[in-house]
């Protein structure tokens, strides 16, 4: 494995960097500054575009546009000059996909990728199976928002990109509602580049700690499969070793706010498909979301950054292939009729246990607010083994139908399926077939919104069998394919992310017709006469509910629901199972 030192690297560019030949001009911007700075906007663009210009095995494509109008670029990195990655997978070449500043206020990746394109555009033969797809700025309309206080915690740079994007969304919780172009155009790139290894780059809040960088792997129980026990057991040991090599100790992202967190130690962080590790989870990919620390020197956060990159691009040349055999393995064992987890939880019984790099910290009373504050104090460093929880088990389960169909209606979503490459069929007629539907039985709901949502964060459904008649141009959406995990957990109302969660269908919460009671009345006592069944159970109601009881609008009501009056569409969730 080839050892590199970013920080002796960048030592010697700063020193000879007035006799540097036509290559080594192309400085950074945080080179130039030596480690101060971080690079606008169009300094980042005209950087990749000058190595594009100077080298054949850089190419520079827009892929769709973002909320700030700008194009969203992907930097491609190909020893072999092919530049399609259809090719590249074909030839057995190994691929990294690197997403920076989706936060323009965390810029560590954004300065490290450009050296990383830099150094590899010489056509160094030790990575020559390995393709690099770089996006110098997810978030533009927050890069171009620059500021200087927006990172009250934050050790530089000295200017820096705001979190939110052109239309103030988080971006890292747009993957799956993508209501954002930028997230539009983050679908073209990932499934045209199909990579082998995803790796988000961020810079993280939080607890105080030795360490430089932090490591956030996809959580490895919602991975699951043969990727899922090979991350876990293999490549994340592998990839912590050759940081501790390469002295830049790494240790999983610290989940823990306003506590020191030992000796309870900490669990890990759940990337959930809004987040962009938990969206790549859904396509069998393995994924990074590395979190440099705050409080360290913006110099000292670079390094980190790109000492982990190289590291990872050492790991795929060592991994490449068991990783592309697993990633076959994981899309066929996913099938109809198999069970698949939707939702996970955090087994506070069992734990791993790591050696945690810490400072001592202290609970003392706040010079500002006369209240308990935690300090931590540098001068105390200590190495301690404490426990860690990532261990996640099943909370929810659902048996994989054949199919989905959505009627053409829900062009919201189908948009958004089409998007995601997923495959499909319309019906070339209209025909009724047998399926699965689900009724939506209760639902609480934030109250404030979230990232444009009220999301719903809880519901109870029933699922009935059923026959209904489809229309000529209906989709059906079978799950034996690439993105059938996706289909899944976008689809089942009750996974954590489901376009049901997020508001997509919401309109049939809402009824569309009622009754008035002076002319329902007549109606109502004609179907207690006639249906012995309903008139029990309105008694029932009456007896064991004095406010039913003393309501005569609750009363009609009761008896509305429960009659072939009542509208259909409300509460049926349109999204059908076809299990045959």
């Amino acid at each position: 494995m080839k050892l590199h030192r970013p920080g002796i690297i960048l030592i010697l560019l700063l020193v000879f960097s007035v006799s540097l030949h036509s290559q080594e001009k192309r400085l950074t911007p945080f080179e130039q500054s030596k480690g101060k700075e971080t690079g606008t906007y169009d300094e980042v663009i005209s950087f990749y575009q000058s190595l594009a210009q100077a080298s054949e095995n850089i190419r520079m494509i827009e892929m769709g546009t973002t909320d700030v109008g700008q194009p969203l670029h992907l930097i491609i990195v190909d020893h072999d000059q092919d530049f399609d990655f259809s090719v590249s997978r074909e030839k057995g070449k190994k691929i990294l996909l690197i997403n920076n500043g989706i936060h323009p206020g965390e810029p560590d990746g954004i300065e490290s990728s450009m050296m990383l394109a830099r150094d590899l555009a010489q056509g160094d033969e030790e990575y020559a199976d390995i393709v690099v797809a770089i996006i110098p700025i997810y978030n533009v309309g927050g890069a171009l928002n620059r500021n200087q206080f927006s990172r009250a915690n934050q050790n530089g740079p000295r200017e820096y990109g705001f979190r939110g994007n052109a239309r103030n969304y988080d971006l890292n919780r747009d993957f799956v509602k993508s209501d954002t172009k930028n997230a539009r155009s983050f679908y073209r790139i990932f499934h045209k580049v199909r990579p082998h290894l995803f790796i988000d780059t961020h810079v993280s809040n939080g607890a105080d700690y030795q360490y430089n960088i932090t490591h956030l792997a996809t959580q490895h129980n919602k991975l699951g499969g043969p990727l899922g026990e090979f991350l876990e057991q293999t490549f994340t040991p592998a990839l912590e070793e050759a940081m501790a090599a390469h002295e830049e100790p790494i240790t999983p992202y610290v989940n823990v706010f306003n506590r020191t967190p030992d000796p309870e130690g900490f669990s890990q962080f759940i990337d959930y498909p809004r987040y962009s590790t938990g969206y790549t989870t859904l396509f069998h990919t393995l994924g990074f979301m590395i979190e440099t620390h705050m409080l360290k020197p913006f110099e000292k956060r670079v390094q980190a950054t790109s000492q982990f990159l190289w590291s990872s691009m050492d790991l795929l040349n060592q991994f490449g292939d068991p990783i592309n055999t697993r990633m076959k393995l994981q899309e066929e064992q996913y099938n109809a009729s198999s069970d698949h987890a939707i939702d996970w939880s955090v087994r506070r019984d069992t734990s791993t246990t790591i050696t945690f790099l810490g400072y001592e910290g202290k609970i003392q009373e706040s010079a500002v607010t006369g209240l308990d504050r935690l300090k931590y104090d540098r001068s105390k460093p200590f190495s301690r083994e404490i426990p860690y929880y990532n261990i996640f088990e099943v909370s929810r389960r659902v048996t994989v139908p054949s199919a989905y169909i959505i009627p053409q209606g829900w062009h919201s979503v189908i948009d958004r399926l089409q998007e995601n490459e997923i495959q499909y069929q319309q019906l070339k007629e209209d025909r009724e077939l047998v399926v699965e539907r689900y009724e939506i039985m209760d639902v609480e709901s934030l109250e404030s919104p979230y990232e444009g949502h009220f999301r719903h964060t809880h519901l109870t459904t029933a699922v009935i069998r059923d026959t209904i008649l489809f229309f000529k141009g209906d989709y059906l959406f079978p799950t034996d394919q690439w993105g059938g995990r996706f289909l899944v957990e976008t689809l089942e109302p009750e996974a954590p992310d489901s376009y049901f969660r997020w508001n997509f269908f919401d309109m049939i919460l809402q009824r569309k017709e009622g009754f008035s009671p002076y002319v329902f009345e007549d109606v109502a006592e004609d179907l207690l006469k006639n249906d012995p069944a309903l008139r029990t159970a309105f008694e029932k109601q009456k007896k064991e509910n004095p406010g039913f009881a003393e309501s005569a609008f609750q009363q009609l009501g009761f008896i509305y629901k429960h009659s072939e009056y009542f509208e259909k569409a409300f509460s049926r969730y349109p999204v059908y199972r076809l299990i045959e």
